[in-house]
């Protein structure tokens, strides 16, 4: 995973396209009814069927339960399963074996404790590295559009490979790249016009951003 590009939260042909069209390396798809960018199975098997041979393919699943997942993977066959809940690192091995695909977890970070959190999950294929979310009832697990203090990764071995996310959008994220040096960034709300809305003129200028930043970082 290096140097990729992943838009996540597509749920229309067009904005998937835009995504495509612009070099999107990896396309995320919201498994999750409480968000504003929840995609039906129908839907999302129509969208993974567009972004085949495309784009990595990926399914964004919250504290998902074994039916949900086999669900998921029949109707969307995704190339890799993105955990956004709280999954204990036995869960995360399960459903890798389960799947028998890629498994990325999300984690959230918002202080120098939570990058202890990481090890446990070494067996997680991916790492996704996002801003804890806002201590609000109603917060979503991710795609809230909040950064966390990129300095905090100051700290972190520089052998754990992850992807940056949280409040990523097309005017920080070639700062967030230079300041963190990830192997991938994501973002959802930071190319959108509205919750959910995705605009394919900012998917565009995030990709060039990224794309930019990252021929430029030195690892």
């Amino acid at each position: 995973m290096d140097k990729l590009v992943k838009i996540c939260g597509l749920s229309t042909p067009e904005t998937l396209d835009a995504a495509l069209s612009a070099g999107a390396d990896m396309v995320g798809f919201v498994r999750y009814p409480k968000s504003p960018r929840h995609v039906s199975l129908n839907l999302g098997h129509r969208l993974a069927l567009q972004a085949k041979g495309r784009a990595q393919r990926v399914v964004l699943l919250v504290n998902p339960g074994d039916e949900d997942i086999a669900q998921a993977v029949e109707a969307i066959n995704p190339d890799l399963i993105q955990l956004h809940g709280s999954e204990t690192p036995q869960r995360v091995a399960e459903i890798r074996s389960m799947v028998k695909r890629p498994v990325m977890k999300a984690l959230g970070v918002a202080e120098p404790s939570d990058l202890q959190a990481l090890s446990p999950y070494a067996g997680a294929d991916h790492i996704l590295l996002d801003a804890k979310p806002p201590r609000t009832a109603e917060a979503l697990p991710g795609g809230n559009g909040v950064s966390f203090d990129w300095g905090l990764l100051n700290g972190l071995d520089r052998k754990v490979s992850f992807m940056l996310s949280g409040g990523l959008n097309p005017d920080n994220v070639a700062e967030a790249i230079r300041l963190t040096k990830p192997r991938a960034v994501d973002v959802s709300s930071g190319v959108e016009s509205g919750p959910g809305l995705k605009d394919p003129a900012r998917i565009e200028a995030f990709i060039r951003a990224a794309r930019t930043a990252f021929a430029a970082a030195h690892h």
